[in-house]
């Protein structure tokens, strides 16, 4: 038997051995904290420290929906609604240094390799569950493109359609103002003929394949079905008005994309920041932090709210995610630096069993003591709540690679 076979029967067995737990969810609304949000200050409070000296937490706690347990006092409308969310405060890894890397991570699961480009986990459930639709995408970002986004050697066509302006969706797929339906379709009939000869030319080259896919995909999500997602004026004033500012109709926006068969949104938390600096608090950045705090509040308590009503929250993962968090300790500038050796997350709905803190950090959030969960097991726990199994393997050519990095899901979780 050949070494790669043999280990992709190794694998294989392996998955076949471990319990796989299935959750509810069909979809998932992915809030990107970029930048390393202070646990501390946000979802795992601690005694207060003085901005100086003294570690510690930079505001009060207040007390939540899950009993004895707390959050910061800026995420007063999130704390009566923490029955329907787990924090997950024993996240830990390796990168303290680097934003991008540890970005990188926290997206694909797996730190770089010289010889594939992994994955992101976006492009992983599209790969694994597609749109429901074909009018629309299964994969959407709201933010700037990002190679630590992107589908890597599942292909192009596993790859998201993004947004830096959600009112008329994606600029991509509006037809230019000088470029009418006759003259489209003059196009289409010219760029089809080089296809069809560069095909016969190169009969095993798949990238022409693969980008006429994309380009037929984009046809079908040009039309009203896709494109009417994004007429948040559909909504009463009354519901815009509750989710907030820019980040909170991104929020809007990404339960009426789910809603229209999306799979996977990202939304990211790092466009226009109130604070100066957003997420990444090194000395002046913490003393606003709060209004980063309070939008993000607004934004997820709505999200919740809104996806309960619409009968959606047992069917769509929320999770609030970020690169790493941040140390007790304040810099010189009163701010604080990085720390990946313990930090939070979040996960909401899903079909989850929710009302549950996993984990626990040291006194003043240090480090973990208690339940640590790596990044290949926040993973695993995300593609269970889909349906994904996490030891399944995709193929980079004929190379087998698990969609987690050996990751266990969270089993508490899981009914």
């Amino acid at each position: 038997m050949k070494r790669r076979d043999f280990l992709a029967a190794s694998t294989a067995t392996l998955a076949t051995a471990a319990h796989v737990p299935k959750g509810k969810a069909d979809a998932c609304i992915f809030l990107w904290l970029g930048g390393g949000a202070a646990h501390m200050d946000t979802f795992d409070p601690k005694p207060l420290g003085d901005g100086k000296k003294v570690a510690g937490s930079y505001y009060k706690a207040i007390n939540t929906a899950i009993k004895g347990e707390q959050v910061c006092e800026h995420l007063h409308r999130t704390a009566p609604l923490m029955d329907r969310a787990i924090a997950v405060r024993s996240i830990m890894h390796d990168i303290s240094g680097e934003h991008a890397a540890a970005a990188n991570l926290v997206h694909t699961g797996r730190k770089p390799s010289g010889t594939i480009i992994y994955p992101a986990i976006g492009s992983i459930v599209s790969n694994q569950l597609g749109a429901k639709t074909a009018e629309v995408p299964p994969y959407v970002v709201m933010g700037y493109p990002s190679i630590i986004r992107d589908p890597g050697f599942l292909g192009a066509r596993y790859g998201y359609i993004y947004l830096t302006q959600i009112e008329t969706g994606p600029a991509g797929l509006l037809r230019p103002p000088d470029v009418d339906l006759n003259r489209e379709d003059r196009r289409e009939t010219l760029l089809a003929k080089i296809r069809e000869e560069y095909t016969k030319r190169h009969p095993k080259d798949q990238t022409v394949l693969q980008q006429e896919a994309i380009t037929t995909s984009a046809y079908k999500l040009a039309g009203p079905k896709f494109l009417n997602v994004f007429d948040l004026a559909r909504e009463s004033s009354t519901l815009r008005e509750s989710y907030g500012g820019e980040f909170g109709q991104r929020c809007l926006l990404a339960r009426r994309l789910v809603q229209s068969g999306v799979r996977f949104v990202e939304v990211s938390h790092n466009l226009n920041f109130l604070n100066g600096s957003g997420w990444d608090t090194h000395n002046d950045g913490q003393v606003k932090q709060h209004l980063l705090i309070e939008e993000l509040d607004k934004a997820f308590s709505s999200l919740l709210i809104d996806l309960e009503k619409n009968k959606m929250l047992d069917t769509t993962l929320v999770v609030i995610a970020t690169e790493f968090g941040r140390p007790p300790d304040f810099d010189a500038g009163g701010g604080r630096g990085h720390q990946s050796a313990g930090f939070s997350m979040v996960l909401a709905g899903g079909g989850l069993k929710t009302g549950q803190v996993i984990g626990r950090t040291d006194e003043v959030g240090r480090k973990v003591v208690d339940r640590p969960v790596s990044i290949p097991d926040f993973h695993a726990t995300i593609h269970c709540a889909l349906g994904i199994d996490p030891h399944k393997n995709l193929y980079a050519g004929d190379r087998p690679v698990p969609i987690t990095d050996r990751g266990t899901p969270i089993a508490e979780l899981f009914a």
